[in-house]
């Protein structure tokens, strides 16, 4: 990938010049500068919310970008709309094939198109034959793999004529050789000079496949070229931070494993989106959860939670099990989860503050009326202890900033004086002081002897905040860290799975 300043002799296929987005007040993406030339395949690679989607949706037309430019064969173009895009070779794979279970392949595929029918249908096959794949148009969409699924969507973009494609994790589902198969495939691309964008988090992907890569790193480029210029260590220090701000839930404790008996306890723990997991968490103990976007981390919190089914494997609360309990009894016997996203699972947006707080003490309907005195008392006393800005219990939940928000969610969790609590992403989206405020509440829990799963995908909080941590990959925990080994590069290191033990 060549700086926008020193390119080459030829216009590239699309160059995005100093360009700028931002949400409210967060500044999502800071002049990012970035070429594709013909043939070329740009790993692009970078943390939870680094801004990899938001350029991706600004190029695709789905955003529309604050400040900067989109040229594509030279000529500066106003992608305002997904169809512009289209309209100029740009076609997006997602993640998720988003294809009609109920219709067959040909039906999906042609849907959009104005060629008559038997044109489109002659098309599909050259096209197949041209590839070589084994994918029959008559096959229904629910009755084929996730790899054919994706082939599906790049058909869908090679008959409209793509010259650009967005490649977004397309491993993520597949099998080691459905991923071989489509690594053929994206070579096949390369060679008929179609320019790829492959976003991804597994590194050794990058070398595999990618002619360069681009690391993103809190809205800017922090490091691009070619893949032959750079060795893995080299991409896991651009993933990292320059600076490391300080933050802390109070002293560390002291827990001699060896003897302590863990209050939760996963055994060869499996759902969906993760498999045969083993951990322990001790009381008074925050065990750190690394690992980027798809790793897992949520799913397993919110099977033990029990707001999913359990495949196999055992949960133990105090050496009692309780697996596959319903999220109310597990709320019973003594574990609590505040969610990732606290609008949509976490408050009651056109609730009172103090209705919020004291919900999770109604145990039935019965008691929905009783002990308004009590209620009341317990939601003054988080309010204050919180620092939860409000002008009374009665103000609505939804008019509260974020940072009040998600402490109101975390009042509400311990009201239930857990033995544990599974805070998973507790800090995203709310202000430094907030933090602070939050991180406080940690330590108030730890010294009560809480034992704390913490979920982040700020890896900073990890290295703060937790006596022990694990990091997860595809679904499985890779490593396991204790205190002296917990730090940016290692993690970085595990959560991308490139790391290796004696780093």
């Amino acid at each position: 990938m060549q700086d926008v300043e020193n390119k080459p002799v030829g216009e590239a296929l699309l160059k995005v010049k100093d360009i700028r987005k931002s949400f409210g007040s967060n500044e999502v993406l800071k002049g990012i500068n970035m070429e594709l030339r013909e043939g070329e395949v740009i790993a692009l690679i970078g943390g939870n919310g680094a801004g990899k989607s938001t350029l991706m949706k600004i190029i695709m037309g789905i955003y529309r970008q604050d400040e900067g430019e989109i040229y594509i064969d030279g000529e500066k173009i106003d992608i305002s709309k997904s169809s512009t895009a289209l309209a100029n070779g740009i076609y997006l794979v997602p993640q998720e094939p988003m294809l009609f279970p109920n219709m067959t392949v040909e039906e999906n595929v042609a849907m959009g198109f104005d060629e008559k029918k038997n044109e489109i249908h002659k098309s599909m096959v050259e096209m197949i034959e041209h590839l070589g794949w084994d994918l029959k148009l008559e096959r229904k969409a629910n009755t084929l793999s996730i790899a054919e699924q994706q082939l599906v969507e790049i058909l869908k973009g090679l008959l409209r004529n793509a010259r650009i494609l967005i490649l977004d994790e397309p491993t993520s589902s597949l099998s080691f050789n459905e991923a071989e198969s489509l690594f053929k495939l994206v070579e096949e691309l390369k060679q008929k000079n179609i320019g790829i964008f492959y976003i991804t988090h597994r590194l050794t992907e990058v070398f595999q496949i990618a002619t360069h890569v681009a690391i993103m790193r809190d809205g800017v480029v922090s490091l691009s070229g070619e893949v032959s210029e750079f060795e893995k260590s080299h991409l896991v220090k651009a993933l990292l931070p320059p600076d490391s701000e300080l933050k802390t839930a109070g002293e560390r404790v002291e827990i001699d494993y060896t003897s302590a008996e863990p209050v939760l306890k996963l055994e060869d723990f499996s759902g969906y989106g993760f498999s045969n997991l083993n951990l322990e968490v001790y009381a008074g103990e925050i065990l750190g959860v690394a690992g980027v976007v798809g790793a897992g981390r949520t799913e397993f919190a919110t099977t033990v939670f029990g707001m999913d089914k359990v495949k196999s494997g055992k949960v133990l609360l105090d050496g009692e099990d309780i697996t596959g309990y319903s999220t109310r009894r597990v709320l019973d016997k003594g574990v609590n989860y505040v969610p990732e996203d606290r609008f949509l699972n976490g408050i009651f947006k056109i609730r009172e503050v103090g209705w919020n707080i004291s919900s999770a003490q109604i145990r039935n309907m019965s008691k929905l009326f009783l002990n308004r005195k009590k209620e009341a008392e317990l939601a003054d006393q988080y309010i204050s202890d919180f620092r939860i800005k409000v002008t009374g219990q009665d103000q609505i939940m939804g008019s509260l900033s974020g940072g009040n928000q998600q402490k109101g969610v975390i009042a509400r969790a311990l009201s239930t004086n857990p033995k544990v609590v599974i805070l998973d992403e507790p800090t995203r989206g709310i202000d430094a002081g907030a933090r602070g405020d939050v991180y406080s509440i940690i330590g108030k829990l730890k010294k009560q002897g809480v034992a704390i799963l913490l979920i982040s995908s700020d890896l900073e909080e990890i290295v703060e905040l937790s006596d022990r941590a694990v990091s997860m990959y595809q679904g499985h925990i890779n490593h396991t860290f204790a205190r002296e080994k917990i730090d940016l590069d290692n993690l970085t290191a595990a959560s991308f799975g490139v790391y290796e033990e004696g780093e």
